[in-house]
């Protein structure tokens, strides 16, 4: 997979990753499956709306993660 996408949960991050963490990890997946770094304009609302959307789905999955030894994460 895209290796500069890195690992948002605990222990491996030691605080909840940030939205800009999250966003960052959305846009390297979106570029990778895409093919595109930055897309054409012909492009760029697509683009756009995947990003948002493996955002969301993202952040759904962080807090809905529940580490072993540790607490549900509140998100």
């Amino acid at each position: 997979m895209c290796r500069s996408i890195k690992t948002l949960r605990p222990p491996v991050l030691a605080e909840e990753a940030t939205e800009d963490e999250i966003r960052a990890a959305a846009l390297q997946y979106v570029r990778k499956v895409s093919g595109f770094r930055a897309p054409a304009a012909h492009n760029r609302e697509a683009f756009d709306r995947a990003v948002e959307a493996v955002t969301a789905a993202t952040a759904e999955l962080l807090a809905g993660l529940e580490v072993r030894g540790g607490a549900r994460r509140e998100g």
